[in-house]
């Protein structure tokens, strides 16, 4: 649930890649409509999802190391500007994102790789936008620094 010092995000993110890859899947498996050639072999998405697995556990262990909860429904307790977010200010999602191109890739799928760009949306307008805002409230200068220091995917 979420509290009055936090993001209030839409949603889970989690759950929300779940559900999109269950609908991927669903209709993958109603209509299936390739992305390549069947004679491809099928680990064609594994350098994605590997590295989807290590980014995702590298931006966890950085959230840890600086005490602060991963979870947006909770309230930060630092803004993040090391390991993967030097880089990236949205490394869990950009794993997300991979794991879920990976998946696409391994069961060639074009409709689980169109939920992709519905992920995408649901992370810029419903997580991303909103977690930006409440770190600008919470954190003030220190994160509008880093917010212009550091991209917001790559």
């Amino acid at each position: 649930m979420a509290t009055k010092d936090s993001a209030n995000v839409l949603g889970s993110p989690p759950l929300v890649l779940l559900a999109l890859l269950a609908a991927g899947g669903l209709s993958h498996l109603l209509l299936p409509v390739d992305v390549y050639p069947r004679s491809f072999p099928n680990v064609v998405g594994l350098p994605a999802i590997a590295a989807a697995v290590m980014l995702f556990m590298l931006s966890v262990r950085e959230f840890s190391r600086q005490g602060t909860p991963v979870r947006g429904s909770e309230p930060a307790a630092v803004v993040v500007a090391s390991g993967p977010y030097r880089f990236s200010r949205n490394p869990i999602y950009l794993s997300m994102l991979l794991l879920e191109v990976g998946i696409a890739l391994m069961v060639n799928s074009v409709w689980m790789l169109a939920a992709v760009t519905l992920m995408f949306a649901y992370l810029s307008l419903g997580v991303i936008a909103r977690e930006e805002m409440y770190l600008a409230r919470k954190f003030g200068d220190e994160y509008l620094r880093y917010k212009a220091s550091v991209r917001r995917w790559l």
